[in-house]
């Protein structure tokens, strides 16, 4: 066995394994380039399809606030509306109660009035009558009283 003939058979051997490593190297290279591609290409698809759905999700995000805040408006304007309209009616209905009142104090101050007034009027009527049938009776009794005196005189005289 001479070196010789090992020696070409040893770097054929080699230079396949390189060969094929090499092939192995380049088309792994151009796999992964390629696969590199095909993942940014997907990653940038992704970040446009994340993109567009943010937008969607943004706006459909504003919309639905504009509408609470518009349904939230709306309910505290309905609340107030209702709010002036109870205090509305509670300041008439006050004031219907208020002059009623004035109403009905001024109707019993005058019952008052005319009651006092019909019972100033008894009254005086009762005294004139008093006073006349006092008269009467004092005229009465005088002449009576007198009679009686000027009898009583006769009699005395007649007595003694």
């Amino acid at each position: 066995m001479s070196t010789n003939a090992t020696k070409p058979e040893e770097k054929g051997f080699f230079e396949k394994v390189k060969e094929t490593i090499e092939g192995l190297w380049d088309s792994t290279k151009e796999t992964a380039e390629d696969v590199k591609e095909a993942a940014g290409e997907k990653i940038e698809d992704i970040k446009e399809k994340v993109t567009a759905k943010k937008e969607t999700v943004a706006k459909k995000a504003v919309t639905a606030k504009a509408a609470v805040t518009k349904k939230a408006d709306a309910a505290a304007d309905k609340a107030k509306a209702k709010a002036t309209e109870v205090k509305t009616k509670a300041a008439e209905k006050a004031k219907t109660i208020t002059a009623k009142a004035k109403d009905e104090t001024a109707v019993a101050k005058k019952s008052a009035a005319d009651v006092k007034t019909k019972a100033d009027a008894e009254a005086k009527k009762i005294t004139a009558k008093a006073k006349d049938a006092i008269a009467d009776t004092k005229k009465t009794v005088a002449a009576k009283t007198a009679k009686a005196a000027t009898a009583v005189k006769k009699k005395a005289v007649a007595a003694k």
